[in-house]
């Protein structure tokens, strides 16, 4: 196990950048899950970590050692991707002991290495199946256990559950955050899901476009994101946005929408009124409630989940969605009367969509 450093990380495909400035240190045994929508360069950055691609700009930092030209076989990292990559002629004992092999370590120890990664992953009793009699589930485990018999400084996950159906997600996720409790190692996963994100990492980096938008443990993202773009990733159903203008109240700021609807916000500076912002309010942050000050939220439709109920509307047009602990009578094509804790709302310029 080890740290790693990007400093100054870039890529280009010829004359397209991929990736530009890519500043991040992440601890030994340190779980980072890199977190963005398709095509935001995420897997391209796990790939040149891994040796796959070359970088273009900056330094890649294992330990103490540069690895900017180091092969892929020196830089004592496993990596497992989405598609599992198993050789279908070989049974699960055999696809994990590949890498030993190869390395010409002594038999004995391979059947050791074997075992023991047997063992954490629950895979004794398939060790003599070939990967078309193994679920999606087990393959994936296979792929893990091929990956810890090279005792790596560096684990590196690109997307490993998309393939697999939601109950098993759920399970796989636990899974891996079990592994990482108990080897201690230093993780750096690629998903586009947001609550695998939230789930499993110490660390999120949320990327968009090539960059880091913003870094930090999960909640910490959640509660403050630095830009809209964040707040409107993370989080599911995803938050609420309602645009307005800073307008003063009395001593105070405020927001009022172009419908003349008062929206109550977290205190905002006198020197912002008349900015065009955008307020943006969590689903589990909307409470029912009648009287002055409520918002009117047409219900187009309701999702009852057992737990919880989810309704999904609008708001002066806006599509607002609201999620509540209890089961709400509400039918769509009605108006439900909602308020919202001020102190809960954040406020996002609407031009740079950067917090106010």
């Amino acid at each position: 196990m080890t740290d790693l450093t990007l400093r100054r990380i870039a890529k280009r495909f010829g004359q397209h950048r991929i990736l530009s400035d890519i500043d991040l240190s992440i601890a030994d045994g340190e779980f980072v899950v890199l977190v963005g929508p398709s095509g935001c360069g995420k897997s391209t950055l796990l790939r040149m970590i891994a040796g796959l691609e070359t970088i273009s700009e900056g330094d890649l930092m294992i330990g103490a050692t540069r690895a900017n030209d180091l092969p892929p076989q020196k830089r004592n990292i496993a990596m497992v991707f989405q598609s599992y990559a198993l050789f279908p002629h070989m049974t699960a004992a055999d696809n994990i002991s590949f890498g030993p092999k190869i390395r010409r370590d002594p038999p004995a120890g391979i059947d050791g290495q074997v075992k023991k990664a047997a063992g954490i992953l629950n895979l004794h009793a398939y060790l003599d199946r070939y990967p078309r009699q193994l679920s999606g589930g087990q393959r994936q485990r296979v792929a893990m256990g091929r990956a810890i018999v090279r005792d790596p400084d560096v684990f590196l996950f690109d997307e490993p559950l998309s393939n697999l159906d939601a109950q098993l997600r759920v399970q796989m996720r636990t899974e891996i955050k079990a592994l990482h409790q108990r080897l201690k190692s230093t993780i750096v996963y690629v998903t586009h899901d947001q609550i695998e994100a939230m789930t499993m990492a110490d660390r999120i980096v949320v990327m968009n476009e090539g960059r880091i938008v913003q870094a930090g443990a999960p909640l910490d993202l959640y509660d403050n994101p630095a830009a809209k773009f964040v707040a409107s990733f993370l989080g599911s159903p995803s938050m609420t946005f309602v645009a307005g203008t800073v307008t003063a109240k009395g001593a105070a700021a405020g927001v009022v929408t172009a419908g003349g609807l008062d929206l109550p916000t977290r205190p905002l500076a006198a020197a912002t009124v008349g900015r065009p912002v955008e307020v943006g309010i969590r689903p589990e942050h909307f409470r029912i409630e009648d009287g002055p000050g409520a918002l009117p939220v047409t219900v187009d439709v309701v999702e009852p989940t057992g737990s919880e109920t989810h309704i999904y509307g609008s708001l002066e047009g806006a599509p607002v969605r609201l999620v509540f602990r209890d089961r709400v009578p509400a039918r769509p094509g009605t108006v439900l009367p909602v308020v919202v804790d001020p102190a809960r709302t954040h406020v996002f310029d609407q031009a740079t969509g950067l917090p106010v």
